[in-house]
């Protein structure tokens, strides 16, 4: 999404909301509307937990098994971006909410995303020690204790004499 739709989307989005709750208001009254948020949002919260508990037994799974969990972090993503939408007040924003805890939308709306970014996988050498220093390929000197005794610096002001 270019940065200049994101002003424009937050100018429209509350105005659909309003007119929203205007037309249904109209239809089924104030306080049925107003039940209907707050149970949206009661059920925006179940769903969270049910699928977010699931999702993390998957991607730890997949961990366990030696996979990159890329489809469920992002699926993860998702669901955290639902329970959002389904707690913001909103016939419009539940209805965005409600779509995308359902796996198959999810899938799309990652297709359509994936298609439009650019995934930069960046990740060091595998010779590299992490420290940062060079190759651990290079040699290495294993002392034992009877091989290295270190002794103070008779210079050093912190030597006691």
């Amino acid at each position: 999404m270019p940065f200049s739709l994101i002003p424009f989307m937050l100018l429209i989005i509350p105005m659909l909301e309003i007119a929203t709750f205007v037309v249904i208001g109209g239809q089924i009254g104030v306080f049925p509307t107003l039940g209907m948020i707050v149970v949206t949002a009661i059920i925006g919260t179940i769903l969270l937990r049910v699928q977010g508990f699931g999702l993390i037994r998957k991607i730890q799974s997949d961990i366990d098994g030696g996979k990159m969990p890329a489809r469920e972090l992002v699926h993860g993503v998702m669901i955290a971006i639902a329970g959002i939408l389904l707690l913001t007040p909103g016939f419009v924003t539940d209805t965005c909410g409600f779509l995308l805890f359902v796996p198959p939308i999810r899938d799309a709306v990652w297709q359509f995303a994936k298609s439009r970014i650019n995934i930069v996988n960046v990740g060091g050498s595998r010779n590299q020690n992490p420290s940062g220093g060079g190759d651990t390929d290079g040699p290495t000197i294993d002392l034992d204790d009877a091989d290295f005794k270190r002794e103070p610096d008779a210079d050093s002001p912190w030597y006691d004499k």
